[in-house]
């Protein structure tokens, strides 16, 4: 099935851009596992994006991204505070207890974000041995329900964090969305508003595959190593990774692709607004569209132009776009929609 759909930005192929940089690097013999020069280079191109004290680690999935992120500044005897809508709560099908030992205590989270005051329950049995002792807040950005934190919100968590000897970490597999969004730099929302470590996505953006776990310190990076063997995520042929990086890293290619799926999902937000008997049920802050919409369609639409029912009981819908949604797919799904509903 090739045709373009709204399921997620996963379903997208890789950025032209992207391909011709695997494809430059695909030539001779290097040193594997990372001591190869296209690795430093991609290390050097984050480090002068989020600054020369962070260490980026380079893994295949988000999910490892998260896990092995968290494993590293967590012992089995911490819990980890999220979005009861984020992906390490709900997507990853418990691999970040079973990996870290660690307890996931969910906060309510309507629109996907949490804030100290929501945080503040779980905040109890503090040096208490009969109680998993809070160490991490773990924020998505964007998060799961499509709208993006600001700096100043960001910094809210991480001062508290911080005031309570804990850490933050950032799922950031759709980052340069909410850069995007915020018009502003990835280092605005990371380094800059306290996050400790990053889990720096670019597959959801137009990479084949490829995350960064970015620690903000090197206090957590000394295990790091034996940590990511260990969890099979060292890839031998690094490069390809590093190349799709350091490629991706310039802003004709994040930006650009980040800035059109956004824009892509503002244009079905106000197509989808001149429908009678549809609702969006969030603010459209980065390349999702959350609906409710008659049931029975559903299935009719989805023949058509693939995508996931967030809700089953309500009816909502989530509609993702991606770098290379265009205008036309946005008219057509739109007009069917119309057709079904009348």
């Amino acid at each position: 099935m090739n045709k373009r759909g709204f399921a997620s930005d996963n379903n997208a192929g890789v950025h032209p851009e992207i391909m011709k940089a695997i494809e430059n690097v695909n030539s001779g013999h290097t040193i594997a596992y990372g001591d190869d020069p296209y690795t430093a280079s991609a290390v050097k191109k984050i480090q002068s994006i989020l600054g020369d004290k962070v260490q980026p680690f380079f893994v295949f999935i988000g999910t490892a991204a998260n896990v092995l992120g968290l494993d590293a500044v967590t012992k089995p005897y911490h819990s980890i505070i999220c979005a009861e809508t984020s992906h390490i709560h709900e997507d990853e099908c418990g691999a970040p207890e079973r990996w870290t030992g660690c307890k996931l205590l969910p906060v309510e989270s309507p629109d996907g974000k949490i804030s100290p005051a929501s945080i503040e329950k779980h905040m109890y049995g503090i040096g208490f041995e009969h109680h998993s002792q809070p160490r991490v807040i773990s924020i998505t950005q964007s998060t799961e329900m499509g709208t993006v934190y600001s700096p100043d919100e960001i910094r809210a968590i991480t001062n508290y964090a911080h005031d309570h000897n804990m850490l933050v970490h950032m799922d950031g597999a759709r980052i340069s969305n909410a850069a995007a969004s915020l018009q502003i730099g990835f280092r605005d929302i990371t380094v800059d508003a306290g996050i400790d470590v990053l889990s720096f996505g670019g597959t959801k953006n137009g990479m084949m595959y490829g995350e960064a776990v970015v620690f903000m310190s090197e206090a957590f990076t000394y295990d790091f190593k034996y940590l990511r063997k260990q969890g099979m995520q060292l890839a031998s042929k690094m490069r390809y990774i590093a190349a799709q990086f350091e490629r991706f890293l310039d802003e004709d290619v994040w930006l650009k692709n980040a800035s059109h799926a956004n824009l892509m999902a503002k244009m079905l937000e106000a197509e989808v607004m001149k429908i009678d008997g549809i609702r969006i049920t969030q603010p459209v802050q980065s390349n999702a569209v959350f609906a409710i919409l008659p049931k029975e369609i559903i299935p009719v639409l989805q023949e058509a132009f693939f995508f996931y029912v967030w809700n089953e009981a309500t009816g909502e819908v989530r509609w993702m776009c991606s770098y290379d949604t265009t205008e036309e797919d946005v008219i057509n799904f739109t007009s069917l929609i119309r057709e079904v509903m009348n």
